[in-house]
């Protein structure tokens, strides 16, 4: 598009390197532009086809129903795919120059002259006619969706601040787990921008601004979608000669483009159009209100025009036999109904925000007999006052400014007037000259935004708020307590390791591992759990015993997904070292029921299985040894996969035949009470009891199962012969806690026996089992079920409130009740609210007020939030009572 009315572009084709771009098409197509052919192009058609011989005059026209802006825009298609055809023998210079002439003339509407043309020429035309129509159309939707996706945000800001709309939803869009759609985050971002400092938003719940960021976040995806294949299209070069099969091809492929479009652009349309008439409901002038309706019902497209757009081109998509054409011409007309929609909420909610004062405007200019001199002073003062606006308040201003400049009263006689609505609406015209330079400062005025240059943290990882802290504090104290309570000791571990320490470890998840880089002469990678690390630093120390407990974070090179980070806590619990047979699994499955019910998250089910029962099945199975780990990894997935997915892994990746893999089929679907389908699994026909392996394997398992049963809680475990756990350090029992309420989080705590992982660091061979706790979904399960829940982020208990400007005595009195072990904050300040609302909003407790009459009396009043109670009392004493209150030894 041009930049301004006062020159219009010159937009070169056929040079070296030269592409058209939509934007191109669309400037050429409103006569925004003119069209000029490189000379080196029309030299290479003059070169090919100087003998072509001429056929008689040939009429070319393209279909009736397009408008003049398609049909232009098709023209300048097809003048570029001539152009692509140069070298070709019997494309002469006279057609491209013809349709250069045509383009630039000027006429509001464009037809050729019958002309004499060769054979090719004709058979190029005829070929390329559907196509230049499509690409045209589509470059005209590009172009014009992708102004609309910037312009509509701008409208919903405004609407936001007119019907004081709660706008809660744009926050923490992005949980950095990569699971939010990056186009929703995105728009988020930009209407944050928007509304940046704003204090028109307020606290009403509107369905037509929640849904603004799955909304205009599925326009801008759709946008990008055509962009990026309009781009291709109106530069490849098309075969000529190919006809039907090549035409067919090409509007198929548009119309898979162009439909996921139009039903963006129909929620688009509907959402808008709500917003639009809450903003007529927010006029606080009634005549101005009146009057704006009245415009509205009349120049606004309707619902019903909006919902027979699109059903028009749904119904052009299911009829058998397609006109492509129309289906193109129809998705840029719902295009256009879509824009006036969104116009018009631009409209009233700048009436709804600047109404009053555009009716101030008119009385005083009435009072002035018509003269504008106050007005213009007063309009001179607030230009210097607005210079450092932002976000919607600049955007306001930018539009009062350029409506101004059109010199058109906003109010007559009648009410509003009709030609400053239509100025407005030329504002937000795609075709008026100006436009660009709107859209532009737009664009200017969200990227120039301090929020937009403001860091990032990488996907998968989070920043923790207050709140959110104040949960995870409370859940690693009640962990730490809890591995205490079995007499483990803390240990640290570094965050990095040398690579060859974690290399072989952990089976297929290796590739997760986070290698660092080279600092003099050693490869080192961030440890991907806390168990490789333990194992490590008993046997560096040589213990033959050890009983610990880590809380750590942990990476790994994953893709971030709901509930899966890159960067997380694990809460560890090891018993290394020889014990009574299966005591140390016992009690490690005895801490994590304990763990769970004590963080009250709700229902939950461990599952658990052992490794050498897994190995006898697939043995049983026909599995050769050396694909056991292999086929374990594949068999972890089931949780989150179909068997037949699986299946299909096993098969056609791993090598096993369709027997062997049906087979496992039927042994993983086993699952049931522990000591039930123990029974059943031991009986004497079935073969797990003549496996070797698997044989060992039930009866530690029979062990196991009966003291849990002792211990009162075997009701939380699962016997499951799907569970494997991909890891390839695990010997003996294996298992894995599951959420069962509403959060769908995935496994909240793993482990199992991993008898040779220490030897493998050289030494003797110590056994060992662990147990690590998902502490990330665990916080997830609580932060939700807190979530309607006044979370304290302190542990305040009293605010020093000093009436006045008086630090030094609120230092003095803080520190004496700091220095009691007293929890406290202090504020000074003269207004009473603003202690009141301190101790409000942090949950404080206790206040200790002093104001002058406190000072002049040696006293201060001590306030009980919860009864709204308070007494006054002596200077001397309030540290005593305090600690008398607040339960303190003394």
């Amino acid at each position: 598009m041009a930049d301004g009315a006062a020159e219009v572009s010159v937009i070169t084709f056929g040079g070296k390197g030269s592409s058209l771009s939509s934007s191109s098409v669309y400037a050429i197509a409103n006569g925004l532009a003119k069209v000029r052919i490189d000379s080196s192009a029309l030299d290479r058609l003059a070169s090919s086809s100087s003998d072509a011989p001429l056929l008689q005059r040939h009429q070319f026209t393209f279909p009736d129903l397009l408008t003049v802006e398609e049909c232009r825009a098709s023209f300048v298609v097809l003048l570029n795919k001539l152009l692509l055809l140069s070298g070709s023998p019997g494309i002469r210079t006279d057609l491209p120059v013809h349709i250069a002439e045509a383009l630039n003339s000027g006429l509001k509407t464009i037809r050729f002259d019958s002309l004499d043309l060769t054979e090719r020429e004709v058979l190029a035309l005829e070929t390329l006619k559907v196509p230049s129509v499509l690409y045209g159309i589509s470059a005209l939707s590009d172009q014009q969706s992708a102004a609309l996706s910037t312009v509509v945000d701008v409208a919903a800001a405004l609407s936001c601040e007119a019907s004081k709309a709660d706008i809660s939803v744009l926050n923490s869009m992005d949980s950095g787990d990569g699971y939010a759609e990056k186009e929703e985050v995105g728009v988020a971002s930009d209407m944050k921008v928007l509304l940046t400092g704003s204090n028109l938003v307020g606290k009403v719940e509107i369905e037509a601004v929640s849904n603004i960021p799955k909304i205009h976040g599925c326009l801008r995806e759709q946008t990008k979608s055509v962009h990026s294949k309009t781009r291709v299209d109106l530069n490849s070069v098309l075969g000529v000669g190919k006809g039907g099969p090549q035409i067919a091809a090409v509007a198929e492929a548009l119309q898979i483009t162009l439909q996921p479009l139009a039903a963006a652009l129909r929620n688009l349309g509907n959402s808008s159009l709500s917003r639009a008439k809450l903003n007529l409901d927010a006029v606080s002038v009634d005549d101005l209100r009146s009057s704006l309706v009245g415009l509205f019902n009349e120049k606004c497209p309707s619902a019903d025009s909006l919902r027979s757009g699109y059903k028009l081109v749904c119904q052009l998509v299911s009829e058998e036999e397609e006109n492509y054409v129309l289906f193109a011409h129809q998705v840029n007309v719902l295009l256009g109904i879509v824009w006036k929609i969104v116009a018009w909420e631009v409209i009233t909610a700048y009436i709804a925000l600047e109404g009053a004062k555009l009716n101030e405007k008119s009385e005083s200019a009435e009072i002035n007999g018509g003269g504008n001199v106050k007005v213009e002073r007063k309009r001179e003062k607030k230009k210097k006052k607005e210079v450092s606006l932002k976000g919607t308040r600049a955007i306001v201003q930018e539009i009062k400014e350029r409506l101004e400049s059109k010199e058109e009263d906003a109010i007559d006689n009648l009410g509003l007037s009709h030609k400053w609505i239509d100025s407005f609406l030329s504002l937000l015209d795609p075709k008026d000259p100006d436009f660009d330079g709107l859209l532009n400062k737009i664009k200017e005025i969200v990227e120039s935004n301090e929020t937009r240059r403001l860091p990032k943290i990488p996907k998968g990882t989070r920043d923790f708020a207050k709140e959110q802290m104040a949960i995870r504090k409370k859940a690693f104290s009640i962990i730490e307590e809890v591995f205490e309570r079995h007499g483990a000791t803390a240990l640290d571990t570094p965050a990095f390791e040398l690579r060859e320490t974690l290399m072989g470890k952990y089976g297929e998840d290796s590739k997760l591992i986070y290698d660092l880089a080279d600092q003099g002469g050693e490869l080192c990678s961030l440890r991907y759990d806390l168990t490789v690390p333990f194992a490590r630093y008993v046997a560096m120390n040589g213990f033959s015993s050890f009983k610990r407990y880590q809380i750590g974070k942990v990476y790994r090179r994953d893709n971030p997904s709901k509930g899966r980070f890159r960067e997380f806590y694990q809460c560890d619990f090891d018993i290394a070292g020889q014990y009574e047979h299966m005591g140390p699994d016992f009690e490690i499955i005895k801490i994590l029921t304990e763990l769970l019910d004590e963080l009250s998250i709700g229902d939950y089910e461990i599952k658990l299985n052992h490794r050498l029962l897994l190995d006898g099945m697939l043995e049983i199975c026909g599995v050769p040894p050396e694909k056991f780990r292999t086929i374990c990894s594949s068999i972890d997935k089931l949780d989150k996969q179909k068997f037949e997915e699986i299946k299909r892994e096993m098969v056609e990746e791993k090598g096993l035949t369709v027997e062997t893999a049906d087979r496992i089929g039927t042994y993983v679907k086993e699952r049931g009470s522990p000591l039930v389908l123990l029974n059943a699994l031991k009986q004497e026909d079935r073969e797990f009891i003549k496996n070797e392996a698997s044989k060992k394997a039930l009866d530690d398992l029979e062990i196991l199962f009966k003291a849990l049963e002792k211990s009162k809680c075997i009701d939380k475990v699962v016997f499951d012969l799907s569970l494997a756990r991909g890891l390839d350090y695990y010997t003996g029992m294996i298992f894995e806690a599951v959420f069962k309420g509403g959060t769908q989080v995935g496994s909240i705590a793993a482990g199992g026996r991993y008898d040779n992982l220490i030897k493998m660091f050289g030494g003797k061979e110590v056994p060992a089992v662990g147990v690590s706790l998902g502490i990330e979904r665990v916080f997830t399960i609580m932060e939700l079920q807190l979530k309607k829940q006044k979370i304290r982020a302190t542990k305040t208990e009293v605010l020093v409130s000093i009436l006045g400007d008086d630090l030094l005595e609120a230092a003095e009195l803080a520190s004496l009740l700091w220095n009691a072990g007293i929890k406290a904050e202090y504020l000074v300040n003269k207004r009473i609210s603003k202690h009141f609302d301190r101790a409000t909003e942090s949950g404080i407790p206790w206040m200790i007020i002093v104001g002058e009459r406190e000072r002049k009396e040696g006293i201060v009043k001590l306030k009980d939030l919860s009864t709204k109670s308070e007494e006054d009392i002596s200077r001397s004493r309030i540290v005593e009572e305090l600690r008398k209150r607040l339960n303190l030894n003394p």
